[in-house]
């Protein structure tokens, strides 16, 4: 099986998948393509080839079998993966970790449009400027603090639903861009943000991520440079 993947600096949505996958020890062969959307890149050539909505990250099975969205992604892993919980064993418990996923998967446009993925550089001072001039983000922030913090104290941590699953994979890429960029939480929110980047799986990403070495500057509102 192949993960198809971008930038690990800048690809929320493959860090997702990537993580999910390492974190439940599932083998996986992972192929990064660079974001480079210019005619006739390797991107363009690559993605188009297996999958129709030229997205990552997207699956590719041994005989061209393939599925794409994250959401997608983490439920045929659970169907082909039975013997591990990649969601919460118990039925409510489930259901609410997929409708955060879900939540997040549709919504805090704000968060992500303004404080966009980028693992090897903080910006407190954009943070905090941010912060203080942005109502839909603090509005976001408010919303994500608190059904982490609602799902935190049903299973007792460390992670959302007591063990680490599909939800927590989910968020890995926002707890990223709260510590980046130093966006303020509640005590219990903080807590599982350190929790979630203290991952091993996390933690292999964020250091891959740091070795990339790479400036795209479609994905860098903040820095001219490296």
């Amino acid at each position: 099986m192949k993960l198809y993947i971008g930038n690990k600096n800048y690809s929320s949505w493959s860090m997702r998948s990537g993580v999910l996958l390492a974190a439940f020890g599932i083998p996986f062969e992972e192929v990064k393509l660079r974001f480079d959307f210019s005619a006739g890149s390797e991107w363009n050539r690559v993605i188009a080839s297996v999958t129709p909505v030229k997205r990552v990250p997207v699956i590719v099975e041994d005989d061209g079998f393939t599925v794409w969205d994250t959401l997608a992604i983490a439920e045929y892993i659970a169907d082909r993966h039975p013997e591990h919980a990649i969601w919460p064993r118990e039925a409510k418990a489930r259901a609410r970790a997929r409708s955060l996923c879900a939540e997040m998967h549709a919504g805090f446009t704000r968060l992500r449009t303004v404080c966009p993925m980028n693992i090897e550089v903080f910006f407190p001072d954009v943070g905090a400027k941010l912060w203080a001039e942005d109502e839909a983000l603090r509005a976001d922030v408010a919303r994500l603090d608190a059904a982490w913090s609602d799902a935190l104290k049903t299973s007792g941590g460390p992670f959302l639903f007591g063990a680490f699953s599909a939800a927590d994979a989910y968020f890995a890429p926002v707890a990223v861009r709260l510590s980046r960029f130093g966006l303020p939480v509640s005590e219990a929110a903080a807590a599982y943000r350190d929790a979630l980047l203290a991952h091993p799986a996390v933690e292999d990403w964020i250091a891959d991520s740091m070795r990339e070495q790479d400036f795209i500057v479609e994905d860098e509102p903040y820095r001219k440079s490296r």
